[in-house]
């Protein structure tokens, strides 16, 4: 069995509040998904037209991304080799639903420009975990 190489401190950092964060993902997801009342009172009808017809093929990818993102996180947090892979397909999962909805969907005109930077900000945050994940497996910090 292959050693690994010490706990850097900023891996338990990162990973918890890489799981606090996805955690949010999570409950956005299942609000949401739910049609909680209370959460969806906050958009407009067009933006819950938008969200209550969305194709199944996007709604499986959106899950992909929050589930394996969480899922990731806790691997990362374990020092699990598989953060790496698991971090990836939740990274593509997201990079297509965020094509179809400001490539194809009118997405913009429907969230603003905050919403599309929030988007930004939730691509940039998911590349670096990315990226951090396959750092410390390099490092031979993940086993």
């Amino acid at each position: 069995m292959a050693r690994t190489a010490a706990t850097p401190k900023h891996l338990w950092i990162i990973g918890i509040v890489a799981l606090l964060w996805n955690l949010m993902g999570i409950l956005d997801y299942l609000m949401t998904q739910t049609k909680n009342a209370d959460y969806m009172a906050k958009f407009t009808q067009e933006q819950l037209d938008f969200f209550y017809g969305l194709p199944m093929w996007f709604e499986a990818f959106w899950a992909l991304a929050v589930w394996g993102s969480l899922a990731a996180s806790v691997l990362l947090l374990l020092r699990n080799r598989f953060a790496v892979p698991v971090y990836a397909g939740a990274f593509v999962s997201m990079v297509i639903t965020s094509v179809y909805s400001y490539g194809f969907a009118n997405g913009i005109d429907l969230m603003g420009v905050g919403g599309f930077l929030f988007s930004l900000a939730i691509f940039a945050i998911s590349l670096a975990l990315w990226l951090y994940s396959k750092a410390m497996a390099a490092r031979g910090v993940l086993g």
